[in-house]
């Protein structure tokens, strides 16, 4: 009984983070944006609804079939309950029908056809990405509203208070009502520029899963796996299949392959160099070749294509020896002329260690060593180290790496810091 109840238990969770996003992109449209926590609230009805049935009852034969259905009468108990009041506006002309009996059954089942779900979900990962919000906003109500995060596990991956993250995501809430946001997939003139915002939120969702700035865990395959089921969504949609778009996901993919090799059985770094290439996962590399595939076409070369490019290169190289360092230097070059990021030139200078040693890395590192954010950037000073320790400067080593402890808060990268002391 008891494990039944745990998998009972687990499958409502796994279910709650594939699909409340959808559910509450439905219910939004419902409701209204303003109306957004009682979209959350039918939700979490539903889902104590299901485990209380599922007890008793058994898992059902279509369990995503049966919560949708849940949260539909649930939705109409609320809008027959509310259809006199001014909680939900009914003047909208998608809501208008939604106020008879005769039309309120019907309509409310053409807002949970599949293809209308898909674009609803569509349409809010666009509001989530409202150009007016702050980044750090966006991704929050992200993982809060289409991934099913909790407001603990967001602060816990951020490494911050669960107040913070609350009120975070009631700013992003209350400017939804000010504003009455409505989740729309853009006009055809808009749809490029708002998908690249979508984009770029995605990628930075996807580093802090990949390389966690915040969290003591390093790697988040939770926050991975929504970033790339994100992505996927965007590309189920004609508007938004742009080239970047399959290049993000192949990027992802590629990444994502070389994930069991980056930490050991405590939980430590393991740096490119040390890696088992064996436990790559050959079918993900596989699936990001196909997207990047998918990627070639258009006229325009963007960084995640490039950034895609470099992560193939080491992903198909046989051992780190036999990387291709002269292709991932010349695509570093590309990228480094595209946006001048200085965080792109020092992974350049990586490469030069390996091509030319570290006479010329530490004579490269010097065209960016001033610069405001390296400063305050752990890998410049680890690097830094590194480097120093290949020319046996051990004492301006041990400055560097003691240096780069103190900018990071990640407990597998101060582990490894601490091993390079240790090899001093």
């Amino acid at each position: 009984m008891q494990t039944n109840l745990s998998h009972i238990h687990q499958t409502v969770n796994q279910l709650f983070r594939q699909e409340s996003g959808k559910m509450i992109s439905v219910l939004v449209k419902i409701f209204g944006a303003e109306n957004i926590e009682l979209a959350e609230d039918v939700i979490q009805d539903a889902m104590i609804v299901a485990i209380e049935k599922w007890t008793k009852n058994g898992l059902p034969e279509n369990p995503t079939a049966w919560l949708y259905r849940v949260a539909k009468n649930k939705a109409i108990d609320i809008v027959r309950r509310k259809k006199h009041s001014s909680t939900i506006d009914f003047s909208d002309p998608e809501r208008q029908l939604l106020t008879s009996e005769y039309t309120l059954a019907p309509t409310m089942n053409t807002f949970w056809q599949e293809d209308q779900i898909e674009d609803d979900f569509l349409a809010m990962m666009y509001a989530c990405c409202h150009p007016e919000l702050t980044l750090e906003n966006q991704i929050t109500f992200i993982l809060k509203s289409l991934c099913g995060f909790s407001t603990h596990e967001i602060s816990k991956a951020f490494l911050t208070s669960e107040d913070t993250i609350s009120k975070r995501i009631y700013r992003t809430k209350s400017y939804f009502r000010k504003h009455k946001i409505k989740p729309e997939i853009p006009s055809f003139q808009d749809i490029k520029p708002r998908t690249k915002a979508v984009l770029h939120t995605l990628y930075l969702m996807f580093n802090e899963g990949y390389n966690s700035s915040h969290s003591n865990e390093l790697v988040r395959k939770d926050i991975i796996s929504q970033a790339i089921f994100l992505t996927k969504a965007l590309l189920q949609h004609k508007e938004s299949q742009l080239p970047e778009s399959y290049a993000l996901l192949a990027l992802m993919y590629f990444h994502t392959s070389r994930l069991e090799g980056r930490l050991n059985a405590l939980g430590n770094l393991v740096v490119l160099k040390h890696q088992d290439r064996s436990i790559w996962d050959e079918e993900l590399i596989i699936l990001g070749n196909h997207y990047m595939n998918k990627a070639a076409f258009g006229s325009k070369l963007t960084s995640y294509h490039i950034e895609a490019a470099i992560a193939y290169e080491h992903c198909i190289a046989p051992s780190y020896e036999d990387t291709n360092w002269k292709n991932i230097i010349s695509y570093y070059d590309m990228l480094y002329n595209l946006n001048k990021d200085p965080v792109v030139y020092l992974n350049r200078c990586l490469v030069v260690l390996e091509l030319y040693g570290p006479f010329k890395a530490l004579k490269e590192l010097d065209h960016i060593k001033d610069d405001p954010f390296l400063q305050k950037y752990h890998l410049y000073y680890a690097i830094m180290g590194s480097i120093h320790q290949q020319l046996n400067l051990t004492k301006q080593a041990k400055t560097y790496f003691e240096k780069a402890m103190t900018l990071t808060k990640s407990e597998p990268e101060l582990t490894l810091l601490k091993e390079k002391l240790g090899e001093l």
